[in-house]
């Protein structure tokens, strides 16, 4: 039995007419019928009661004609998710986020997949950090990185999105609080809070500005993570330089201020060199130029009450 078969029997039996089937076919009508009867004689059975007048199905005839629908609909499905896979269009994408990036930019992202991309489920892994990222693409245990340069070694491919200053983030009854604006210098007597990893990205840029601002920071604290450390920022431990993005978690008792002179740390999508996959290149290509258009994720502001929550 082959598949035309089932497509040819499917037309006479929604028409009841070998003559049109055969124009819907675009099939010779005496070919359309010798088919038919090639069909039925495999099935050892009669499909359609023939008469001068009407073409009508038999018993066996209907409940063949709901099983090759359920066949073609399912072929149908396959070779359009095929396709849509070979494409790039469908499948699972295993995702990781760095830091306060899944809060601010997670959400752009996510939109701009189920409009472009609806046959692409996302599968979320947030709070690694960069060297976490990079071992998971290279075991194949992440498609897709957003995380914050450098990387090391040379098998990690990058396509930087966006370059975040940093701000300072004070406790609500602080000093600099009342400022709307700080230089980096007005910071040389504080004490700091940093990040626990020894890998941090944000730790090595606030040491960057610091030093170039004349002093080394003085960390006295530090947090696994950016919910962690404006904890301790808003229970009055210290002060902190972080990421523009740490503005998407508000927290009563911190106030977030802009620098005047800080550096920036940037980010950027990240895949395994040796990746062949389809749909990690038109994740990118979908996600790129959502990323970069201007305003594309917005910044929270802050009128300057220290008393407030930011």
């Amino acid at each position: 039995m082959e598949l035309r078969h089932l497509r040819y029997f499917v037309a006479v039996a929604e028409t009841c007419h070998f003559g049109r089937a055969a124009e819907r076919l675009r099939l010779a009508q005496p070919a359309l019928s010798h088919a038919i009867r090639q069909l039925e004689g495999e099935l050892g059975a009669t499909l359609f009661a023939r008469t001068t007048r009407q073409v009508s199905l038999t018993p066996a005839g209907e409940f063949f004609l709901a099983e090759a629908q359920r066949v073609l609909d399912t072929l149908a499905d396959s070779v359009h998710g095929v396709r849509q896979i070979a494409g790039g269009r469908l499948g699972l994408l295993r995702m990781g986020f760095t830091g306060t990036a899944a809060f601010s930019h997670l959400p752009l992202i996510a939109r701009t997949l189920k409009r472009d991309l609806p046959e692409v489920a996302l599968d979320v892994n947030a709070d690694l950090l960069t060297p976490a990222q990079c071992d998971l693409l290279r075991s194949g245990d992440l498609d897709l990185g957003f995380l914050r340069p450098p990387v090391r070694g040379e098998d990690i491919e990058l396509r930087v999105v966006e370059s975040e200053p940093l701000i300072l983030a004070v406790p609500a009854d602080h000093r600099l609080a009342h400022e709307p604006v700080v230089a980096t210098p007005d910071l040389r007597t504080e004490g700091f809070i940093g990040y626990a990893s020894k890998d941090s990205v944000v730790n090595d840029a606030v040491t960057r500005s610091c030093e170039a601002a004349g002093f080394t920071p003085q960390r006295e604290h530090q947090a696994a993570g950016t919910a962690v450390l404006l904890s301790l920022v808003a229970g009055g431990l210290g002060i902190a330089m972080v990421p523009t993005s740490a503005r998407a978690l508000p927290l009563e008792g911190v106030v977030f201020r802009d620098l005047t002179d800080a550096g920036a740390v940037e980010l950027a999508l990240a895949w395994h060199t040796g990746s062949d996959s389809a749909l990690v290149r038109s994740v990118v290509e979908v996600l790129e130029p959502a990323l970069t258009s201007p305003g594309a994720v917005p910044t929270a502001t802050e009128a300057p009450n220290p008393e407030g929550s930011s």
